[in-house]
């Protein structure tokens, strides 16, 4: 049976991104919703803000918990599905930890960056923020499997569920202690997913930084996990890509992200920033936390090319799928707070304007997505014989890694 290439958006809403759930507009969740039908996607995956949803570790919002089931309840009137993503934790730029989370403690939980990301909670930056480590804390440990059992238990019935998604890019949060940890708490929350719900696919929102280094979670050992293996992934991020709207970049990190898993992998977040309307491509500088920032922001067209140039290279190389960031540029009274104040190319990554209007990229997908793509099967080109975790892990990745892409490269014939 032919298989539908499934096209997606990730969901933050236009006029409350990160803060929609405490400020909760059902009406606007429906117009937006339309917005993405007719674009023709069916996959919105959206974030649980942890704070939002946790206010305390041993209970559920109640109200947040209504929200969501009213989201689904739009979402099924739209004929769209949920990615349902948990423990956010992570998201564009600052950490935004449930306040009982917060901590006065020496080191990051993340170590690889030595330094601490600003911390957002109950919608304020915390001065000098820290949180304890949620894959090893005791206490986050039991409030996970109680928002899981929460959830999973109220919605799994519900015919707008698709996937149940463990974190977004969770290492940006925290680093389990090995990577063997990092195995074993995937394990032990799919496990406690799959006791209620055996019908939904799990997965764990897996980004760049786990094909870059050994960072706690290892893409073959959490995605032996999972129901279906994802990748996040940026050229505009990647000093070695043939600059920042290179097309075979993403299709390259989902084909790799397959093979160290061992089955097909799932595009769960790409895209780019755009400039204003009307300005060409350029590269922006600014000051972002107390760090100089250079940021490349494409134009609209040149954007839109973009798109449609990856979408079929990642139906080509047989992935089920692929979802863009983000469904919206940000409203301008929201570019003075988190995360749009300090990561000002935060607020340019729609599909629709500030005003609502569609970009040029936005029709891109849609003509894409009247084509009625298919799955494929992996192409020869877009597979790594022998490779293995282990092997992979073990090499020097800031040279292995884009020598395999200049391989994956001269067998495509690029």
């Amino acid at each position: 049976m032919e298989e539908k290439f499934l096209l997606g958006v990730n969901y933050w809403p236009r006029r409350k991104a990160m803060y929609w759930w405490s400020q909760f507009d059902a009406g606007e969740v429906d117009d937006e919703f339309a917005i993405i039908q007719e674009l023709g996607l069916s996959i919105v995956r959206l974030f649980l803000l942890w704070d939002d949803f946790q206010p305390e570790p041993t209970s559920v919002d109640k109200n947040a918990l209504a929200n969501l089931e009213k989201v689904a309840d739009i979402a099924a009137k739209h004929a769209l599905r949920l990615d349902v993503t948990f423990f956010t934790g992570h998201m564009s730029g600052p950490n935004w930890a449930p306040r009982w989370l917060l901590s006065e403690r020496e080191g990051y939980p993340s170590p690889y960056f030595g330094w601490v990301r600003q911390v957002i909670s109950r919608g304020q930056i915390v001065p000098n923020g820290n949180y304890r480590n949620m894959f090893s804390d005791p206490q986050a440990l039991e409030a996970e499997r109680l928002l899981l059992k929460t959830v999973v238990s109220a919605l799994k019935d519900h015919p707008a569920i698709w996937m149940w998604n463990l974190g977004n890019e969770p290492d940006l949060f925290a680093w389990p202690v090995d990577a063997a940890a990092g195995q074993e708490w995937v394990h032990d929350m799919t496990s406690l997913i799959k006791s209620i719900d055996l019908v939904h696919p799990v997965t764990v929102g897996t980004h760049g930084d786990s094909l870059s280094r050994n960072n706690g979670l290892r893409l073959d050992m959490v995605h032996a996990e999972t129901d279906l293996p994802v990748m996040h992934s940026y050229p505009m991020y990647c000093e070695w890509a043939r600059g920042p709207l290179d097309p075979d970049y993403v299709p390259f990190t989902t084909a790799l992200t397959a093979a160290l898993a061992g089955k097909p992998a799932l595009m769960e977040e790409f895209g780019g920033c755009t400039n204003l309307p009307g300005k060409g491509s350029e590269t922006w500088e600014w000051q972002a936390y107390g760090m100089d920032r250079k940021q490349y922001m494409a134009s609209e067209e040149d954007f839109a090319e973009y798109m449609r140039l990856v979408m079929p290279r990642v139906q080509e190389i047989g992935s089920p799928g692929a979802f863009t960031w983000c469904f919206a540029d940000y409203a301008t009274e929201l570019w003075e707070v988190p995360p749009c104040g300090e990561s000002r190319h935060e607020r340019h990554f729609g599909l629709v304007r500030p005003d609502g209007s569609i970009k040029p990229h936005a029709e891109a997908i849609k003509k894409f997505a009247n084509s009625n793509p298919l799955v494929k099967p992996i192409p020869d080109f877009a597979k790594f014989p022998g490779l293995t975790g282990e092997y992979y892990y073990s090499q020097d990745l800031d040279d292995y890694q884009p020598a395999l892409y200049r391989e994956y490269l001269k067998r495509k014939g690029v």
